[in-house]
């Protein structure tokens, strides 16, 4: 597993911007976008793994995790 599979991605539309918004909470505010959910995604995937990639070569720890929570289950919860 890579160590950028451990947090948290979140893509999601912006209707103020017309597109898809990808961020990755708590690290990285929105820091890409586009009208293809599935290339934001991709994109945002590639930004994390840099990131993890860069954080390592510099020494620096990784935070921890922010997925792997049942942030789901605990969405559902919170909604209902």
């Amino acid at each position: 597993m890579k160590e950028s599979a451990q947090y948290l991605k979140i893509v999601e539309w912006s209707e103020e911007d017309q597109c898809f918004i990808g961020q990755f909470p708590g690290i990285i505010g929105p820091c890409c976008h586009g009208d293809d959910e599935v290339q934001v995604y991709h994109d945002l995937c590639q930004i994390v793994d840099e990131w993890v990639t860069t954080m390592l070569d510099d020494g620096k720890p990784l935070p921890p995790p922010t997925a792997g929570h049942n942030l789901a289950s605990k969405l559902l919860r919170e909604a209902a």
